[in-house]
């Protein structure tokens, strides 16, 4: 794996937890996520990292058809991980109160950002999953603070 600007290449499953750990390092300053990437590029399995880093020890899976799962650390802070990939609209995720949990000052972690686009925060990072490969990916990330993006 080669580390440029925010930019991991050649990035391996046993890679994710340096991706992992890189992201946890900002959740305090940052904490609205997207994760882009096409289905089965390791969006689940990154965001799964994250958070037993940060101290989840209940089972993870993703929300896809609850839409969201509320997940608890063992100092009790709360996370949430969202799945937008079978939402019809943007008024559906409106609907299970998504600008709650987006300002909450929990971290939150998006599937499928691109689904609802007029109600992400304008401070965010994003991460961007691209496959190289069966077994290699690109990812990068970013941090968009409102006014410009800034590669981390």
């Amino acid at each position: 794996m080669t580390r440029d600007n925010g930019v991991f290449r050649s990035v391996t499953e046993s890679d994710m937890m340096l991706v992992a750990k890189e992201i946890v390092r900002r959740i305090n300053d940052i904490r609205v996520w997207l994760f882009h990437g096409e289905m089965g590029s390791g969006k689940t399995t990154l965001i799964k990292l994250v958070c037993k880093i940060l101290g989840v020890t209940e089972g993870m899976s993703s929300p896809t058809f609850s839409i969201v799962n509320e997940y608890q650390t063992i100092s009790k802070e709360k996370i949430y991980h969202f799945d937008f990939y079978r939402i019809r609209n943007e008024v559906e995720a409106m609907d299970i109160g998504t600008e709650e949990y987006f300002y909450s000052g929990d971290p939150c972690f998006i599937e499928w950002p691109e689904k609802i686009p007029s109600l992400i925060p304008s401070r965010y990072a994003e991460v961007k999953i691209e496959l190289e490969s069966n077994t290699q990916r690109t990812i990068a990330i970013a941090v968009h603070d409102g006014k410009e993006e800034n590669r981390i």
